[in-house]
């Protein structure tokens, strides 16, 4: 047995492993980061201004030293005044938005993406994505995209679409599946690649969380339509999530299982799930999905938003040769190799930002959105598994004709009552 670790590497080597492609094809990511930087300011537009926006936003800002946003959109104006005072708190002279671009309502984005900016940040609800990402490449823009990249396969079909166009004309779409970001899974991956573990045979991934309750803390008022009263409280509402615990928490869970496999998607997918919990919604707190490979491999999912149960979050990867496991963020080998990663920590959060941003000025821009389209259907293949109880193979998945998004959303209108999906009598469409 031989003991190896991983130390020493610096910024360049951060993005080595994440997976990611440049319009003419697999890219190393330290030859980016090793070009003369551009120094002309880029202009950074943030569709979507909650947390998780707010903290996108600021990445990017931290990611270069000469990024501004300069314009800022979201469904609901008092989210624009919010974000503005938290990065306004935090760098006031990069954060320039003045009163003509800060856009609100349902067509909010399309402000934004039609204003002088270079980047859009994608982060609203998961169900206006496809939308979004469309919008941002026709009008020529790089794209940071929040997952999930879509709810439903004909999303699914929308962001490939897109991903292909943003290829052909040079532009950079980074994935918010942000694990491949993280320098020890990077270091890890490598690891596997490398044959630490030997031919992997079988995966699994745990996302057990607690409840994450109501989205929206604040009471109902008369004014409200039920289309901004869901989209407030969007978390548990099927069109707007795509469901939270399979899709959102699951997805960085299969994104990772993905990862382990090279981007060898499953042909097939069942799964067991309901709710427990009966408050919120008419999406699923609980779910087991069984993902088979071609090769007679299979990755198991577990992933649980319900308090009071045991938590946990990792991966475990088994081998010819030995087995990976990644809990309390420490990726770890075991068996005729032994390693552990020792190197630094960083964000990935912000590393993913830096690559976005460094791609952009070196001219050689990521493009990461044909996996995250992909990735967004192995979770959206497992959720139709568990809601509708049959076994769903990867062409079902893709070739679905569910759609999720109601049509020409408008304030006043009227939103499917979905039930919650039963097992067995669900339909696969």
């Amino acid at each position: 047995m031989k003991e190896e670790t991983e130390s020493g590497i610096d910024r360049r080597q951060f993005i080595r492993s994440a997976g990611t492609t440049a319009v003419i094809g697999r890219m190393a990511a330290p030859n980016i980061l090793a070009k003369p930087a551009n120094t002309q300011s880029l202009k950074v537009g943030l569709i979507g201004c909650g947390g998780r926006g707010t903290g996108a936003a600021y990445n990017a800002l931290m990611a270069d030293e000469n990024v501004v946003i300069t314009a800022m959109g979201d469904a609901l104006p008092g989210q624009i005044q919010s974000s503005l005072e938290q990065l306004r708190n935090k760098i006031p002279d990069r954060v320039k938005v003045d009163a003509r671009h800060r856009f609100t309502g349902l067509d909010a984005h399309q402000g934004v993406v039609e204003s002088d900016v270079d980047v859009v940040i994608l982060a609203t609800p998961p169900a206006f994505r496809p939308q979004h990402l469309k919008a941002a490449v026709d009008a020529g823009k790089h794209s940071f995209v929040e997952i999930t990249a879509a709810i439903d396969a004909p999303g699914v079909r929308s962001v490939l679409a897109s991903a292909e166009k943003a290829a052909r004309d040079g532009l950079a779409i980074v994935s918010g599946f942000c694990w491949r970001y993280d320098p020890g899974l990077q270091a890890a991956q490598e690891q596997i690649l490398n044959g630490a573990i030997g031919e992997i045979r079988s995966l699994y991934a745990t996302y057990l969380r607690p409840n994450l309750g109501p989205k929206y803390k604040g009471k109902r008022t008369p004014d409200m339509t039920d289309v901004e009263w869901q989209i407030r409280d969007w978390y548990h509402h099927l069109w707007l999530s795509g469901d939270l615990t399979i899709l959102l928490s699951g997805g960085h869970s299969v994104d990772k299982m993905s990862w382990w496999m090279n981007d060898k998607m499953p042909v097939n997918a069942v799964a067991i799930g309901s709710r427990i919990n009966p408050r919120w919604g008419n999406t699923f707190d609980n779910a087991f999905v069984t993902y088979e490979y071609e090769n007679g491999i299979r990755g198991y999912l577990a992933s649980r938003s319900i308090s009071g149960c045991y938590d946990e979050k990792g991966d475990e990867v088994v081998g010819t040769k030995g087995v990976f496991r990644f809990q309390h963020r420490r990726p770890v080998i075991t068996g005729e190799t032994n390693w552990r990663y020792r190197g630094p920590a960083r964000s990935m959060y912000q590393v993913e930002h830096d690559a976005l941003l460094a791609s952009i000025r070196n001219g050689q821009p990521i493009n990461d959105g044909v996996r995250m389209a992909k990735t967004t259907l192995m979770a959206v293949m497992g959720r139709m598994a568990a809601y509708t109880g049959r076994k769903i193979t990867w062409e079902q998945a893709m070739k679905s004709q569910e759609n999720l998004m109601p049509d020409e959303l408008r304030w006043d209108s009227e939103v499917p009552k979905r039930p919650l999906a039963t097992p067995g009598v669900t339909r696969f469409l």
